[in-house]
């Protein structure tokens, strides 16, 4: 730009000044050019500096709304028919043992055996309480209900509850089962286990199949409806407290089934086989929470709470039916099993009511390959 020759010129913008051999360049503000330079080559390694890429960070985890529970509870879905029977399901959720082991128990009722069989094997819904011989009839192919080919039956018990409550409860102007002769007698279903009870009660009293009708007529408490609106229906197997109820209106119980039969396993905790092994420590604390909630049934202090319970849960309950319903409930003879253990001798029945008036025919005997102990074991519960 400049050659060694003293030549001035001015130029638009600068001013130029000639020395000897030194040359000095200045804005027309007298600012020094190399100022300009240096400025130029700290905005360059600013521009470098700050296109560089950056090192990756981690993204944020997104906002949750609405905020989640920290420890939520684990609901377990339950299908069971509607009656005091549920009673330690009651008692276990007013003692606050259910959540003190971080589950809630949604419960709705079913209209008959079939309805909760298909429900429950459907996935539905996870637990059942009912009896051990649709376990056993659904698991050998003996079910009333229509399944679809193929359907995996892997029904499991997991606890035991009680031997039925059951009787024969028959209308006011039928004091016998043999009085039965001729009349209709109703069941939930032919082939389930309670219309088994009553069909071998009748062969004990010496009344043939020949010389009654049965009419199916759904669970427990439809059939104890239909008596009271339809006295051609003139008995049924029953459970306390529908006995107790029938009775108020002046109904007779003719019989006890423990009484005709011995031992029998009622109700039992069924599931899914693969829903318990997916959910172990769930139907672990289950079991171990129902355990606590027995006790605390059996305890006599909490009577007044028990005797309440019923009241409130039970349609058509009295605190005077409530009173005679605890005496059955809260017996060391009569009552729920003070442990949900298995009684072989009462699932002895079971089988060998089903290898007889079981369709098609089959003979059943071993038992345990309908229940499963390991869940009863890890709750600390022999």
């Amino acid at each position: 730009m400049f050659g060694a020759t003293p030549r001035c010129r001015r130029q638009i913008g600068f001013q130029v000044r000639c020395g000897h051999g030194n040359i000095e360049a200045s804005t027309a503000s007298g600012a020094p050019l190399r100022k300009i330079w240096q400025a130029a080559a700290s905005a360059a390694l600013l521009i470098v500096t700050t296109t560089t890429p950056l090192v990756a960070q981690p993204a944020a985890e997104p906002k949750q709304f609405p905020e989640r529970h920290p420890n939520p509870t684990q609901v377990i879905r339950l299908i069971n028919f509607a009656g005091g029977f549920n009673l330690p399901i009651w008692m276990t959720q007013r003692q606050g043992l259910f959540a003190a082991e971080k589950i809630d128990i949604k419960i709705d009722f079913t209209p008959g055996s079939t309805y909760q069989l298909t429900h429950l094997i459907a996935g539905t819904y996870d637990m059942g309480f009912t009896a051990i011989d649709n376990v056993i009839a659904y698991r050998e192919g003996q079910n009333e209900a229509y399944l679809p080919p193929g359907t995996d039956v892997d029904l499991i018990a997991v606890l035991a509850s009680d031997d039925g409550f059951l009787s024969i409860s028959a209308q006011k102007d039928i004091n016998s089962v043999e009085a039965l002769k001729g009349r209709t007698v109703t069941v939930d279903a032919m082939t389930t286990g309670f219309a088994f009870v009553l069909r071998e009660v009748l062969a004990k009293k010496g009344v043939a199949e020949s010389e009654v009708k049965f009419e199916r007529a759904g669970g427990v408490a439809n059939r104890f409806r239909m008596m009271l609106e339809n006295p051609g229906h003139a008995a049924t197997t029953q459970m306390t407290p529908f006995d107790l109820l029938g009775e108020a209106r002046g109904f007779n119980t003719v019989a006890r089934v423990r009484d005709v039969l011995g031992p029998y396993l009622g109700l039992v905790a069924a599931v899914r086989r693969s829903w318990a092994e997916a959910n172990r420590d769930l139907v672990v604390g289950f079991i171990r929470a129902y355990a606590k909630g027995l006790e605390a049934m059996y305890d006599p202090a909490n009577r007044s709470i028990v005797e309440a319970i019923l009241v409130a849960n039970v349609s058509g309950m009295t605190p005077e039916l409530a009173t005679k319903a605890y005496n059955i409930y809260v017996s060391d003879k009569t009552g729920f099993f003070k442990k949900p253990v298995f009684d072989p001798e009462g699932a002895k029945t079971v089988l060998a009511l089903r290898s007889k008036y079981g369709v098609p025919q089959k003979t059943l005997i071993d038992a345990s390959r309908y229940y499963d102990t390991s869940y009863l074991e890890a709750a600390g519960i022999k």
